[in-house]
């Protein structure tokens, strides 16, 4: 029986590359069948999607003014939004776009009251265009939109498995936790979870928060079922 009735799901643009540029459609497809599954059993699925995959402001637009460079990364979630929408479809998974950028022949401006009843309706409603403002991130973007939607739960799948104490990959001696407080992310800098989102976290909702590996699409399903996976911050 499935624990959370209504989550917001967060996928990085790398966890969908499959380590290369642009999007592994196979990987696509098997994280939309398990979406699928989840749908299935009843909990409706908002969808914040990640363009680090194409584009990162920060890291890519180094030469650019940081503005342009950002808006530039929203428009990449916008590729990956209309990817797996067309994905999910394949599946007969009804879905929708929104975007806080307007892109009116391809997408939904994003209404709050709308997303809420496609979600009512069993659609799954993918949101792109991160907050639609620069400087923010799209794990920002993810805390935000699932508020907005009240979410039971925000789901991070990343390409790490969950938060460190330092990058595994550099620190070998770098710790996993499996709980955490949004206070202790902030006084420690765990990079993992952007730290504006940790800040926007800290109201009386607390909406908690999983992060976990996309590796194996089926996190998805455990972290909805409420298996504890990753680390959890609440």
């Amino acid at each position: 029986m499935k624990r959370y009735g209504r989550v917001l799901l967060k996928l990085s643009g790398e966890a969908l590359s499959g380590g290369g540029a642009n999007l592994d459609f196979d990987k696509l497809k098997s994280v939309c069948e398990v979406i699928k599954s989840c749908m299935l059993g009843g909990t409706q699925t908002g969808i914040v999607v990640g363009g680090g995959n194409i584009w990162r402001g920060a890291r890519n637009g180094a030469k650019l003014q940081r503005t342009r460079a950002d808006h530039m990364g929203m428009l990449a979630t916008g590729i990956n939004a209309l990817a797996l929408a067309d994905v999910l479809e394949s599946l007969e998974v009804p879905a929708r776009v929104q975007t806080a950028l307007e892109m009116g022949r391809a997408a939904e401006p994003y209404s709050r009251d709308r997303a809420v009843r496609h979600l009512e309706k069993g659609r799954a409603v993918i949101f792109a265009g991160g907050t639609g403002n620069p400087y923010f991130s799209t794990d920002t973007a993810a805390v935000l939109r699932g508020k907005e939607i009240q979410a039971n739960v925000i789901l991070l799948a990343k390409n790490i498995d969950g938060v460190y104490s330092a990058d595994p990959k550099k620190d070998p001696d770098a710790v996993k936790y499996t709980d955490l407080t949004f206070e202790e992310v902030i006084d420690r800098k765990l990079t993992v979870i952007d730290l504006t989102a940790a800040s926007l976290s800290i109201d009386e909702q607390r909406t908690p928060l999983y992060v976990f590996s996309l590796d194996d699409p089926d996190n998805i399903r455990r972290a909805v079922m409420g298996e504890h996976i990753g680390t959890i911050v609440k």
